[in-house]
């Protein structure tokens, strides 16, 4: 009996000192979180970290973090952004720190910034500018200075202001909506033109190299429309899926564009396509040239790369025609250029111990596989055959032929 006692004091210690362990944990729920970490799919308990500003979670990878829509650089070392969180951050990349700009109102939500063309100065260097363009989901951009003092808010469109390009020599502002109207306005707000209405949303516009053409996206179609009054467009189907971004270099000329069927394309301005890529596995969500034109950037979902413009710079290559020893091949191009290649880096498999390759248009090269030793072949004439088998390199030259063993 006594022994049944002393049982049932420690079962009701035991109930009292759980009570007491939930009743704690809920005292302090602020403590602990469960949380869902983005690049983990399993739940972790443990402790909850301590409120963050925009600039303190700004850098690195973390979960639960607004979206960023907007961003522009000011200098090499010097970069502006913009999230749902309503915070306008400047970036240092010299000493990796962050710091919040300006408080946006919690009803401004950012799609689109783009900072004020540099001034030239003496000497041919560029000072930094003082304001940018901040475009909205509320049908508004605003104008905002380096100090984070916003000079002027204007009503644009109806619905969201998808994207706002400053012209190169900073004369206008280039917007495009989700109403479908593409309008031009000057420096201090005042619309100065509407260039077109379409039925569905504008996603991407740019200015032309000398800011006096506009090219904007219309669904699957591109168009470019002269800013000269009565000037016809220039409009071509350019996806299979509505054109979600776009970019024109001022330095080649060329036309890059990105789509929800999951490609990117480069065309000239004369809508000819100049490349096109494979389908990707997500859209192409974003695109933008090097000032130099001669690399382009293309992100996607969990992608970002690194493209060049590879090829000559000949414009269209009309005609082509080999020679008679199938060695060279000539072009008629568009920039009144004629352009010559010639066939190198032939690869000459031997299945034993040695292999060559016709690494110029006079010379082979022999490597022996068993000591990764080299031979330099030199020629008068070029090389128009080889052949390695049997022990022995055949080589046959516009006016000889040489046998090797």
């Amino acid at each position: 009996m006594f022994l049944m006692l002393i049982i049932m004091m420690m079962i009701t210690l035991m109930i009292i000192i759980i009570m007491l362990m939930i009743v704690t944990l809920m005292m302090n729920d602020d403590d602990y979180y469960l949380y869902d970490d983005y690049y983990d799919d399993s739940l972790k308990l443990g402790p909850k970290e301590p409120e963050k500003t925009g600039a303190e979670r700004a850098w690195g990878r973390k979960s639960r973090q607004p979206p960023i829509s907007a961003k522009s650089w000011t200098t090499p070392e010097e970069l502006y952004s913009g999230a749902d969180d309503h915070l306008i951050l400047r970036w240092n990349l010299v000493n990796n720190e962050t710091a919040s700009l300006v408080k946006l109102p919690d009803d401004v939500f950012p799609t689109d910034m783009h900072w004020f063309p540099k001034a030239a100065t003496g000497g041919g260097k560029k000072t930094g500018s003082d304001l940018f363009s901040l475009t909205s989901t509320d049908g508004k951009f605003h104008i905002i200075g380096k100090t984070g003092r916003v000079e002027k808010s204007v009503e644009a469109h109806k619905g969201a202001v998808l994207s706002g390009r400053w012209s190169y020599d900073g004369s206008a502002l280039l917007t495009a909506g989700e109403d479908g109207q593409v309008k031009i306005w000057s420096r201090s707000g005042m619309l100065r033109s509407t260039l077109t209405q379409n039925s569905t949303a504008v996603y991407g516009v740019a200015w032309g190299p000398d800011s006096d053409q506009v090219l904007f996206t219309n669904g699957r179609q591109l168009v470019i429309k002269s800013l000269q009054a009565n000037a016809k467009p220039t409009m071509w189907k350019a996806h299979e899926g509505v054109i979600l971004q776009v970019d024109w270099n001022p330095v080649n000329s060329l036309i890059l564009s990105g789509a929800e069927d999951c490609r990117y394309k480069v065309w000239d301005t004369y809508s000819r396509l100049m490349y096109s890529s494979s389908a990707h596995d997500y859209p192409i969500t974003s695109v933008a040239w090097t000032p130099d034109g001669e690399l382009f950037a293309i992100g996607s979902f969990n992608t970002l790369r690194l493209c060049d413009k590879a090829g000559p710079n000949t414009g269209s290559v009309f005609k082509l025609s080999w020679s008679s020893d199938g060695t060279q091949v000539a072009g008629a191009c568009g920039n009144g250029q004629v352009l010559i290649g010639h066939i190198l880096e032939r690869y000459i498999l031997n299945q034993s111990t040695s292999d060559a390759t016709v690494t110029e248009s006079k010379k082979i090269v022999v490597r022996n596989v068993l000591n990764d030793s080299y031979d330099k072949l030199d020629f008068r004439d070029r090389v128009i055959k080889a052949s390695l088998a049997f022990g022995h390199l055949v080589v046959a030259t516009s006016s000889q032929c040489y046998i090797y063993r």
